[in-house]
């Protein structure tokens, strides 16, 4: 059993120097202007981690990381946070713009029930599901009771996002949604990304949730982190289609089976199919390598 930190950060591997290069472009760019922070408080380690296939995951619960999210703000540091399906995961291991953006994450959370399952294969019997959509639910309750301001960048349209808004308000009465933005599914014009950026940074945003899908949400992050004034960013996928009534979510005991990968895949065939087809088999065999070699590697 090995959980990953900053003390013991594996290797640079490939994935990890192309997030360094990754960030040096942004700078050739001229976009990597750090936005400075007047707080003197060190940023608090993030929860233990272990990784699967490469990619460092949270081995934590949701208090535990809203706790974390908290404490980030509180400090004035600056990251941002993925919510990483087996999806992410496989596609990280094909796509090096995926890769660097995942690895340049302050915090992966496992939100997939198969990664948990991967965790507590490895001796984390402690690990638990950090669900994206129900991430955001527990961090919208401390806020409404504490006044942070959010921002929602992502949905499907502009009235989406605004279902979005009013799904969120009327759950969580004094939620401060300091702003939203919808932006096209093509890729952004110089024009709209320094419009976005503006809305975001005028908004006085604590937290900005990305809801445009993995990875491009993840890619997003890690280019405009640099660039946004809100200490997080954190990354939820489809949380913004399930919490605006758009999508419905798999029941939850579907969910504690694993099974949900079939309930999406019965709603929406012609779009999923490919990808369950592709990752599922790819994931399974990949950690069971990676199993392998590290009941190994502990026989030794």
């Amino acid at each position: 059993m090995r959980l990953w930190n900053a003390a013991n950060r594996p290797n640079r591997d490939q994935g990890a120097r192309r997030c360094d290069e990754a960030t040096r472009t942004a700078g050739a760019a001229g976009y990597l202007q750090e936005i400075s922070t007047t707080s003197s408080r060190i940023p608090p380690p993030p929860p233990p981690r272990e990784e699967i296939l490469g990619i460092p995951l949270a081995v934590s619960d949701y208090e535990t990381v809203v706790d974390w999210m908290e404490a980030m703000i509180a400090a004035g540091a600056r990251g941002y946070v993925t919510a990483a399906a087996v999806n992410l995961v496989m596609s990280a291991r094909e796509d090096p713009e995926a890769l660097a953006a995942v690895l340049g994450a302050t915090l992966a959370v496992p939100d997939g029930q198969p990664l948990v399952w991967a965790l507590r294969s490895l001796g984390h019997t402690e690990a638990t599901r950090i669900y994206g959509p129900d991430l955001m639910l527990h961090f919208c309750a401390r806020a409404a009771r504490s006044g942070t301001p959010i921002f929602l960048y992502g949905g499907r349209t502009p009235e989406a996002l605004e279902a979005l808004e009013q799904s969120l308000r009327a759950r969580f009465p004094g939620l401060r949604i300091a702003g939203g933005h919808s932006p096209p599914f093509r890729e952004l014009t110089a024009e709209e990304e320094e419009q976005a950026i503006g809305e975001i940074n005028a908004s006085g945003a604590a937290v900005v949730w990305v809801g445009t899908g993995q990875p491009k949400q993840e890619k997003w992050m890690l280019k405009m982190r640099p660039r946004l004034s809100a200490p997080l960013l954190v990354g939820v996928g489809a949380a913004f289609d399930f919490h605006a009534g758009l999508v419905p979510q798999a029941p939850r005991w579907i969910q504690r089976n694993g099974l949900e990968w079939v309930y999406r895949l019965i709603r929406e065939p012609r779009r999923l199919w490919r990808r369950y087809a592709r990752y599922n088999p790819r994931f399974l065999l990949g950690f069971l390598r990676q199993y392998a070699h590290q009941r190994g590697i502990g026989r030794r």
